[in-house]
């Protein structure tokens, strides 16, 4: 006895989205940092400015300084001049220069900006089942 195999043909639509509420939230935060060179920060080329030599907004001493941040970035002002990322490098015990060219009392402001956020889906989106369609 033969075998008959049946061929069957059918077309689907694809799955539709509709509604669905996405919210985020981000809180940045921006800190200050202000140090004046001094000739014992320039050595071999480099100009390294520990971080108890900076003070905060507030005029404040501070101990350490921020971590660079993962969601956000940090500026360098040598005398005013925003400088190239990659002229500096950030620790959270000193800020080094790739330059001794500075002179003593150049003022060097450091600005950390971080983001910090959240997403949450408010509102489930509706999804449509796909329409098959048998043609033969």
């Amino acid at each position: 006895m033969p075998v008959i195999k049946p061929v069957i043909v059918a077309i689907a639509s694809n799955p539709v989205a509709t509604g669905g509420v996405i919210s985020t939230t981000v809180s940045p935060t921006v800190d200050r940092y202000y140090a004046a060179v001094t000739a014992a920060m320039i050595v071999g080329g480099v100009t390294t400015i520990p971080a108890d030599s900076f003070l905060d907004d507030a005029d404040a001493p501070v101990t350490t300084l921020p971590d660079p941040p993962a969601n956000g970035y940090y500026n360098v002002y040598v005398n005013g001049t925003l400088q190239q990322g990659g002229l500096s490098t950030l620790t959270t015990a000193s800020l080094v220069l790739a330059t001794g060219d500075l002179t003593e009392g150049t003022p060097v402001l450091l600005e950390v900006s971080s983001f910090d956020g959240a997403s949450t889906m408010t509102t489930q989106p509706t999804i449509s089942a796909p329409t098959i369609t048998v043609i033969s």
